[in-house]
């Protein structure tokens, strides 16, 4: 009887131990980091809106590498710093760059940041940026996808607020799959020498 409890014990554990498994299989992408630890899925189809006002998709990027910021335009201070960077990375890569590479900004405040609005913004920083923004449903679909955290803060007044999210920059590939992220703060030069290190 002693026997046969352990037995049912062990096997207790064993069938959770599968379904932790299975799980952790389901939610992770089977990527794998630089130190060899899983990376969650990152990324997937979007559907938005540019800064001219025509209908994109990610497959209309295809073939290049996208590097990719969520961020919006009455940010104080971590969107104008970061598309600061990737304009003076830009800049040091050169023109030829831009045929490898397409750096692009999806507002997560869709109710301010129209196509003209946004068109004005990422002007200001690079020609070269794309700056894509949607319907509330969209943003929300293409925030999921790449795991972005955003909330919206309510400001003095009933219309005012910022919103606070997370500052990563996404390098996907030309077929659209992770690659590899960079943090908030990182400099004109190792941003360089991280796009130079995965698209040469």
């Amino acid at each position: 009887m002693k026997f046969s409890k352990t037995l049912l014990a062990l096997m207790g554990v064993i069938v959770v131990a599968f379904v932790v498994i299975g799980v952790r299989l389901v939610v992770w992408s089977g990527q794998s980091s630089s130190d060899g630890k899983a990376i969650p899925a990152i990324g997937g189809p979007f559907a938005l809106t540019d800064q001219t006002g025509k209908a994109v998709s990610d497959r209309d990027f295809r073939n290049r590498y996208m590097l990719i910021f969520f961020g919006y335009t009455y940010c104080p201070d971590v969107c104008p710093t970061t598309l600061s960077t990737v304009a003076g990375a830009l800049d040091k890569l050169g023109p030829g760059f831009a045929a490898k590479m397409v750096p692009i900004f999806i507002t997560i405040d869709p109710e301010r940041d129209t196509s003209e609005v946004m068109k004005t913004y990422v002007e200001a920083f690079n020609p070269a940026i794309q700056g894509l923004t949607g319907s509330p449903e969209q943003i929300a679909k293409v925030a999921k996808e790449f795991k972005v955290y955003a909330a919206k803060v309510k400001g003095d007044s009933p219309d005012s607020y910022t919103v606070d999210h997370s500052a990563i920059l996404y390098l996907m590939g030309p077929d659209g799959r992770f690659i590899a992220h960079f943090t908030h703060g990182i400099s004109v030069d190792d941003l360089v020498a991280g796009l130079r290190k995965h698209i040469g």
